[in-house]
């Protein structure tokens, strides 16, 4: 008589957690990473071969939290959980291989081995962004040649394209939008001293760092250059201004591996809220202005027209 097997039988503990779409890493109570599974490789970019071996502190993946705290050295779960043997859960962005910044859920709980002493901790993490859908979104742009080929999201002509169709919105069923300019703060100094090649790497992080930190409905567009537009249907005033705020920190916070050593930039932000008697363009120029008093108070900082708070 022949028994059929379930599936489980098949599987080891390893073959299971390589399945999942959720990254997995553990560490061991120095936290030097032991195991790294193939979900983790997928939202980070970085290898089992590169991360295993190495230690948490090391920071490939280099969590923030919203204020822009870097919790490998202040505030890592992982510790926590291996110090008091509490599972802990929190919303984080990491830092993806190609330097731009990814929102993910942790959840961390300690490991104990038999005798019930604390061995490590496990850390899942699941990708909180909307990047899926924002690659379904772009592979549409392509077939429609309003993508930027160097950084992959939209470019200047569908950035008007949408910023058209907000201007008929709000004139015609009153819902506003926000609209954010910004520049990259000294961004001819990259490439001079880098070169062309590391200056569209960077370009292609501060791209995917916007990308990542938006909801579905907001989009991102290349507007020339080295300068950014966004653009918020149905928010105002203090919306506009944290939205601006997050990209400002994420961005700061983000790096991409130049010769051994890590290169970052910031940008300057203009935050404008949509007004009943903006002309077609108008809204695009008083951001525009805003970005430049931002970058002529010090750089690296969103200002808004305080009328619109």
């Amino acid at each position: 008589m022949t028994t059929t097997k379930n599936p489980e039988d098949y599987l080891t503990g390893h073959q299971l957690l390589e399945s999942l779409f959720d990254g997995v890493y553990f560490v061991d109570t120095e936290r030097r990473i032991t195991f790294w599974n193939a979900g983790a490789d997928r939202i980070s970019g970085f290898s089992r071969a590169e991360v295993v071996g190495s230690l948490c502190p090391d920071n490939y993946l280099r969590h923030i939290d919203e204020h822009g705290r870097e919790l490998c050295h202040d505030g890592c779960p992982l510790a926590a959980a291996i110090l008091d043997g509490q599972p802990r859960e929190a919303s984080v962005y990491l830092h993806h291989k190609l330097g731009h910044r990814v929102p993910v859920s942790v959840r961390v709980s300690p490991v104990r081995n038999e005798q019930g002493t604390i061995i490590g901790a496990v850390e899942i993490f699941s990708d909180n962004s909307n990047s899926l859908q924002i690659l379904q979104e772009f592979e549409k742009l392509k077939q429609e040649a309003f993508q930027d080929q160097l950084t992959g999201i939209g470019n200047r002509r569908y950035g008007e394209m949408i910023l058209s169709t907000r201007m008929h919105d709000l004139r015609t069923h009153g819902i506003p939008f926000g609209f954010l300019f910004m520049d990259i703060d000294h961004f001819k100094k990259v490439n001079d001293r880098y070169g062309h090649a590391v200056g569209d790497q960077v370009l292609a992080m501060v791209a995917k760092s916007i990308a990542t930190s938006l909801r579905k409905i907001d989009v991102v567009a290349r507007w020339g250059g080295e300068e950014f537009v966004v653009i918020l249907p149905g928010a105002i005033g203090v919306t506009v201004k944290a939205v601006a705020e997050r990209i400002r920190m994420l961005i700061e916070k983000s790096f991409v591996a130049v010769a051994g050593d890590t290169l970052s930039v910031t940008v300057s932000i203009g935050a404008a809220v949509s007004r009943l008697d903006d002309a077609d363009k108008e809204i695009v120029g008083r951001a525009d202005r805003l970005m430049y008093i931002s970058k002529n108070s010090g750089r690296n900082l969103v200002t808004q027209d305080e009328t619109q708070m």
